[in-house]
């Protein structure tokens, strides 16, 4: 009876999430009452595959302790989800929908593969969502927010100082700051978003040459200190969205391709200086002939994504497990293995609508600031996406990053969080600049009224 529905499960949760996915791209193009609906039919469809997966693992385990878990989990999103459509109105429900699916499909990745993980990823994300409710209203009201570039680069230089200089080493890379004996924390992830905002104040005020170098310069310095801790993937991601954000800024395709010469050059540098970047292109370009050493994991993870097939083996099925640090950077994979190949193609989707409807908001922001903020934060969330993924499927290198809202991770949940919460905050502008302007055509000019008033 459990294989039967293990195996049914399988095409339900393919068929949820291909919904779910269609909505994302095409609820868009309806009208206000039509849009309304869909988000709706959206919130259903991710509570009908969350208890779905989690109904599934409890046959599989008997384990009651899952039963109480995904109570905590529904009222979780429940409660996001009525406290952000009731405190802001106007909030951008796709991003919200996205930010809750994203979420629940990495509390049922990681319950899958550790219980205990999947607790304590619970429990941040909770504690996460309470700080980050916040920050819609904070954006908002702060109206000082563009003109404090040095705070963002300060405070970001200094934490990443501080990491290089005591942080615990991991695979070679410092990264953590140890917090007592069990916890530890990720400066860097939280340093992407001061670096965003930074990028967007100086950019934002001048494109002048000078202010070009000089904010080149402080951007290189965060590069650079990254790389002597050899968070190369950490370093790769700022570096790709400190170009996009100048050029946006800026409309000079000098910068750009300037820009994108000195990065080949300087990956081949990383390439002669650094060991374990050797390690991992050999492991890339021919994982199969080192299959015992440096190409296990790639190996392991292009067995789970193969072995998945379009629908997947079924939770508790497949092998994961064999794929060292599944949880964080190969958490696509267990994804594959498991709950198939359309169900990843579908996540994959559901991660690049949300880009866009990143790069839509911040298109729409007449503030240069707000606009090129959103804009960073969008380029970071959707290459990092890019980078793990890209890692986990031998499309490129592994760079060792998490995939957002999914992957195990304190400090990467609480990150992606906040930019959820940020761009939110600034869609909540727009919808206030959008406001205002309607109040502006309603209202007549005093001129124009008086003129018209001697006419008479």
């Amino acid at each position: 009876m459990t294989n039967l529905i293990v195996e049914l499960s399988k095409y339900g949760l393919t068929i949820l999430v291909a919904l779910y996915t269609l909505m994302s791209f095409s609820i868009l193009k309806q009208k206000t009452a039509g849009q309304e609906k869909g988000f709706g039919l959206q919130r259903v469809i991710l509570f009908f595959l969350h208890f779905l997966a989690y109904a599934v693992m409890y046959f599989q385990t008997e384990n009651d302790k899952l039963l109480v878990f995904y109570v905590a989990q529904v009222l979780l999103v429940s409660l996001v989800q009525m406290l952000f459509q009731t405190v802001y109105p106007g909030t951008n429900r796709l991003v919200l929908n996205n930010m809750c699916f994203l979420l629940s499909v990495g509390f049922i990745v990681l319950t899958r593969l550790s219980y205990d993980r999947a607790v304590k990823q619970f429990q941040i994300a909770l504690l996460s969502l309470l700080v980050c409710f916040f920050v819609p209203f904070l954006i908002r009201k702060l109206k000082f927010l563009p003109w404090l570039s040095w705070v963002y680069g300060g405070a970001g230089l200094v934490l990443l100082v501080v990491v290089m200089l005591v942080g615990k080493d991991s695979n070679g890379a410092k990264l953590s700051l140890r917090l007592g004996e069990s916890f530890a924390v990720q400066p860097s992830e939280f340093v992407k978003i001061l670096f965003a905002l930074f990028t967007a104040s100086r950019l934002s005020k001048s494109t002048a040459f000078r202010d070009v170098v000089v904010t080149s310069v402080v951007a290189g310095i965060h590069v650079v200190i990254l790389v002597l801790s050899r968070d190369l993937g950490g370093a790769l991601i700022f570096f790709v969205m400190y170009l996009i954000v100048l050029y946006a800024a800026s409309k000079q395709p000098l910068y750009l391709f300037g820009g994108l010469a000195a990065g080949c050059g300087a990956s081949y540098v990383a390439y002669q200086l650094f060991a374990h970047v050797r390690v991992r292109v050999l492991a890339w370009s021919d994982p199969f002939s080192y299959i015992d050493k440096e190409g296990y994991q790639i190996t392991q993870s292009l067995f789970a994504i193969g072995t998945g097939g379009w629908f997947g083996m079924g939770l508790f099925q497949g092998t994961p497990n064999k794929i060292p640090y599944v949880e964080q950077d190969f958490v696509f994979s267990a994804v594959a293995e498991e709950l198939g190949g359309i169900f990843a193609i579908c996540l994959i989707l559901i991660c690049l609508s949300s880009f866009l409807m990143f790069v839509n908001i911040a298109m729409q922001l007449r503030e240069p600031f707000y606009r090129l903020a959103a804009l960073g934060l969008g380029t970071l969330y959707g290459f990092q996406v890019f980078l793990t993924i890209g890692g986990g499927i031998k499309c490129i290198p592994s760079t060792g990053v998490t995939l957002p809202l999914v992957s195990y991770g304190g400090s990467s949940l609480l990150a992606s969080l906040l930019s959820f919460s940020i761009i939110q905050g600034m869609y909540l502008l727009r919808e206030d600049e959008e406001t205002k302007i309607e109040k502006e055509k309603r209202v007549p000019k005093k001129g124009k009224t008086q003129k018209t008033k001697k006419e008479s």
